[in-house]
């Protein structure tokens, strides 16, 4: 699956109130396969995570069997060819962020939650996947944004709000799983997306200019679900998208280091994007956004390495 533009809509259900537990509605990045390639780069979820909060963290996910155990369990890659040698899901970024999440629990500066954005991009559906990801979500629920699973699935239930916030995709197979059953009243552990208008693929760079342009009424043609936290596009190349500013929605905007950034809410179309990113930025001053390349020079100085050559998806 290509990068996700996230956007929630201001919908009469779904209001100012909302959007502002992302971060009081200030820009957001979000770490874009922010897991190791080939048994390298295993630093950059510790590279996300030194950046400072709230941030993004993008999780592939893909079946992979324990050739310690021979048992099958939610692994973090970039493709479905699992060789058992990929870091599984709960060691690579659950245990990793306990310290993190149990210290924000104990403070219970709520006014800061979620302090992580964890987006699950799952390279296969096949419901054994899905049922251990929500089984290893239940273990970790007392630190997950959750709500109330609502008989009428339109009817958008409040957050109950956790230094994380998972947030996964449109498909179908997902719906079912981690909405259709379950039980009335239980809480829901993770937020999907509504399915967008289709937009069509040719010519490339039209494509491209729709998904940064379209108003957010157009992409999201009907209201989504209380599963549905918002609505998802396949994201565009940031070198073409970034220059674009709708008439009436967020300048996008993109640094050094494959990273994105977005606006604050417009107020017109009440919309916010998270686009996707490969790389963690450097960290500016509360309340201070990013606009140019310029503003990722000292990820360079720093001596990070760059990314390897890899898909975008």
């Amino acid at each position: 699956m290509r990068p996700l533009l996230l956007v929630l809509a201001a919908l009469p259900l779904f209001g100012q109130a909302n959007l502002d537990f992302l971060n009081h509605n200030r820009p957001v990045a979000d770490a874009h396969n922010c897991y190791p390639y080939k048994g390298d780069y295993k630093d950059r979820i510790d590279r996300a995570l030194s950046t400072g909060f709230p941030v993004g963290i993008e999780q592939d996910l893909a079946w992979g069997v324990d050739p310690a155990t021979g048992k099958g369990r939610p692994v973090v890659t970039h493709g479905t060819d699992t060789t058992g040698a990929e870091p599984a899901l709960r060691d690579y970024f659950f245990e990793r962020v306990r310290t993190i999440v149990e210290k924000a629990l104990a403070e219970n500066d709520r006014a800061r939650w979620p302090l992580i954005v964890v987006h699950f991009d799952f390279k296969s559906v096949q419901p054994e996947l899905l049922h251990a990801v929500w089984d290893l979500l239940g273990e970790y629920q007392a630190w997950i944004t959750t709500a109330p699973r609502t008989a009428d699935p339109r009817q958008l239930a409040p957050f109950d709000p956790k230094p994380l916030l998972v947030l996964t995709e449109d498909a179908d197979e997902q719906e079912v799983v981690f909405f259709n059953q379950v039980p009335v009243g239980a809480k829901l552990r993770l937020f999907g997306s509504a399915h967008t208008k289709a937009v069509p693929g040719e010519p490339k760079d039209e494509r491209d200019r729709l998904l940064a342009t379209l108003p957010p009424a157009e992409l999201l043609p009907a209201p989504p679900p209380t599963i549905a936290a918002g609505g998802t596009t396949p994201g565009t190349p940031w070198s073409k998208a970034a220059s674009a500013k709708p008439a009436n929605g967020p300048r996008r905007t993109t640094v050094d280091c494959a990273l994105s950034w977005t606006t604050p809410t417009n107020s017109a179309t009440g919309s916010v994007s998270i686009p996707s990113m490969a790389s963690p930025p450097p960290r500016t001053r509360a309340g201070a956004t990013p606009t140019t390349s310029a503003a990722a020079k000292p990820c360079s100085r720093a001596g990070r390495r760059p990314s390897p050559p890899e898909s975008t998806s």
